[in-house]
């Protein structure tokens, strides 16, 4: 396999590329998450194994960005993370994660891992394991549509595409900065207004208000944040 490798650690990249190497793999090794990214976009890979904290972007914004331009084109991918803790997981797997090792790696198992998601890719229809649900908002992953209480609502491209990172960075303020580099995918000159646009039209077509349990928030010279209040 082709496999693309996220990791900034110099040891244990050189660790990691020499065992894949080894078991026959051609690997691509990145240390900044943007210019992972950006490569992703342009070649295609067989499987990515992405490192977590790694600079420019995160692991997991990475993976963001490549749902995004890339869709159901995106290939098996496993997450490397030190965090442990049942939430850390479960945030990676809801971001798209195939799978997950924990840290310090082991040869054997990242192989096995490896070996599990590309066969698991080839033969299983995963549309079901597709669908989020937050109470009456549920979104089919599959096909990039949201509905509440059933009901289909229309979102723009750029809408679904903003509206999928911000669910899934719930309760995270999140920069203007790293919402043009993972949703809009570009660097320049994103207007503040457009985004502006794009969470209010958010609030008003997925009922991202109080009055559903949402607060969908601008604070000011600092970015957006999403908040679902729970339950009592």
């Amino acid at each position: 396999m082709k496999i693309a490798y996220l990791e900034d650690e110099q040891a244990i990249a050189e660790k990691v590329c020499e065992w894949l190497t080894a078991a026959g793999h051609c690997v691509v090794w990145f240390q900044d998450g943007l210019e992972c990214a950006r490569s992703l976009e342009r070649h295609h890979f067989d499987a990515w194994i992405f490192d977590r904290n790694v600079p420019g972007l995160s692991g997991t914004e990475v993976l963001t960005r490549l749902q995004i331009k890339l869709r159901n084109a995106t290939p098996p991918v496993i997450f490397t993370t030190g965090l442990d803790s049942e939430e850390d997981i479960v945030n990676v797997l809801r971001a798209g994660a195939d799978d997950y090792i924990i840290k310090p790696l082991s040869k054997p198992l990242l192989l096995a891992r490896l070996d599990a998601v590309q066969r698991r890719s080839s033969g299983v229809n995963y549309s079901s394991l597709n669908i989020c649900a937050w109470g009456p908002l549920t979104l089919n992953m599959a096909s990039r549509q949201f509905f509440i209480h059933g009901e289909l609502k229309t979102l723009t491209n750029m809408e679904t595409n903003l509206a999928i990172y911000l669910l899934q960075n719930i309760g995270r303020l999140l920069s203007r900065e790293i919402l043009i580099q993972v949703v809009w995918g570009q660097a320049p000159d994103v207007a503040t207004r457009t985004i502006d646009v794009h969470i209010g039209s958010l609030r008003r077509k997925l009922q991202l208000v109080p009055e559903s349990g949402w607060r969908l928030v601008s604070i000011y010279r600092h970015g957006y944040r999403l908040e679902q209040q729970r339950s009592s």
